[in-house]
């Protein structure tokens, strides 16, 4: 591109970028961002062939045009299938005790010490055993074993709710988030 076309551009992108942005934002749906990458786009192209077109208005808006139709197109094959039966749990009874469970869960945890938290993680949450927690934490399988044991009935006293929970139930936990404990009277 010569100097009197670069010149003639700039003027262009100066005089009429904003009404291309308009147009832009109310073809992306309101996403400003999207509309702007669409009308920098459509700018570029613009610029490459600029001394061949002869209304560069309608140029870029026709550029704009199918620049979003190809995306529309591509967004189509992205979309997700739509199924009868959504594969998410439901938000029954169950569900909402389960939350209310990993809630009650959570807090009993907080109130634990970092040392107590970290022992029940690892032996329950990430199902290590005794040993490997003994070299993760550099202690002895025995300290492992009496902090396990005194943080599992510290949790029993802060939350004596999570004591009702047998081992069945504590299967049937949708998510283990907040509930790795097996708590046993």
């Amino acid at each position: 591109m010569d100097a009197a076309g670069q010149e003639s551009f700039r003027e262009f992108v100066a005089n009429r970028s904003s009404a291309l942005l308009k147009t832009a934002v109310l073809l992306s749906g309101g996403d400003r961002h999207a509309a702007e990458d669409l009308l920098q786009n459509a700018l570029i192209k613009a610029a490459d062939r600029w001394s061949r077109i002869d209304e560069p208005e309608a140029y870029v808006r026709q550029v704009l045009y199918r620049q979003q139709v190809s995306r529309w197109r591509l967004k189509w094959r992205c979309r997700e299938l739509s199924v009868a039966e959504p594969p998410e749990a439901g938000t029954g009874p169950d569900a909402a005790s389960a939350a209310e469970l990993r809630l009650v869960m959570r807090g009993a945890l907080a109130r634990l010490t970092a040392r107590q938290r970290t022992v029940l993680v690892l032996r329950y949450f990430e199902d290590l055993p005794e040993s490997d927690v003994a070299r993760i934490l550099g202690c002895s399988v025995g300290t492992v074993r009496s902090t396990t044991h005194r943080s599992l009935a510290r949790l029993r006293t802060l939350a004596p709710e999570l004591a009702a929970l047998g081992p069945a139930d504590a299967e049937q936990e949708p998510s283990r988030d907040y509930s790795p404990v097996e708590v046993r009277p």
